[in-house]
């Protein structure tokens, strides 16, 4: 994956995770907010940012919605990936105490995450558009009853006071996010390991996926993720997967052969290096 780009895209504001994992990743580049995954990808096809950084899973609640369909007919390449732990904290105005907080404010699934902790201090759980927005209007509000879910580069960027570090249920909750690149560059063979993600549609005939995935089993390819949608038609489904290796490692390859002869499409959106975090 390239180190080094002038500006990175993300979807949210100012002081989301997708804002957090730009920064880890790429902490000279320049940050472009965006209000949608659509923007996004579109503020790098058009040259306004180099990279877009895009979340594709999440380790409690599974995978993005929409994102196995823009990744495909995005015209982006996958270069790299990036693993953000999620800590969530209660935030408020200065001069807030915990003992004063009322209500939370935030993305749904954030407070999904905080049930515990909501209900152990009373806290009326307040739905957001997004996490750092949330933090945002609470920033503006001024209310020192209201307090925001949020990371720590919201707390920083909004001027609020985190009260209560580190309080989501799940300690192990992390995103998964994809970099994304308008060139393709395919990761060389190497001593790392390495990650192929592709799309394919399977041919409508009877144990189609069954025979499709044959391939993988016999020749000893590692297949990490496999995930279905509906591509349009009711007789045919798409897969999105993740595999172990390089298109051009002998087993890699004659399992993608023994794939191609079962589907009616089939794309490889990137491959790259496996991120440290995945061990």
């Amino acid at each position: 994956m390239v180190t080094k780009a002038s500006k990175i895209a993300f979807q949210g504001e100012l002081g989301a995770y997708s804002h957090q994992a730009c920064v880890e990743a790429f902490p000279d580049a320049q940050v472009v907010a965006c209000k949608t995954f659509e923007s996004a990808i579109a503020t790098v096809k058009r040259g306004d940012a180099d990279l877009a950084m895009l979340p594709v899973e999440n380790s409690t609640y599974g995978r993005v919605a929409d994102m196995h369909y823009l990744l495909p007919e995005s015209g982006l390449h996958i270069i790299g990936e990036h693993f953000v732990r999620v800590h969530i904290n209660l935030m408020g105005v200065p001069g807030a105490t915990l003992d004063g907080i009322t209500s939370a404010k935030s993305h749904t699934v954030l407070l999904g995450q905080c049930r515990r902790f909501l209900n152990e201090h009373n806290m009326l759980p307040m739905v957001g558009v997004d996490t750092a927005g949330s933090a945002q209007e609470v920033a503006a509000a001024g209310d020192p009853s209201m307090g925001a879910l949020a990371g720590d580069l919201a707390a920083e960027i909004y001027g609020l006071e985190v009260l209560a570090h580190h309080i989501e249920d799940n300690q192990n909750n992390t995103t998964r996010f994809l970099v994304m690149s308008p060139d393709s560059q395919i990761a060389q063979q190497s001593g790392d390991e390495l990650i192929t993600t592709f799309v394919f549609r399977v041919r409508n005939i009877p144990a189609a996926l069954y025979k499709a995935l044959g391939g993988f089993a016999t020749n000893g390819v590692n297949m990490v993720k496999l995930e279905s949608y509906m591509g349009g038609a009711f007789t045919a489904t798409e897969f999105y997967a993740d595999i172990v290796g390089h298109p051009e490692d002998p087993p890699v390859q004659r399992a993608l052969e023994e794939l191609a002869y079962f589907t009616d499409n089939l794309e490889i959106l990137g491959v790259y290096k496996a991120d440290q975090s995945r061990s």
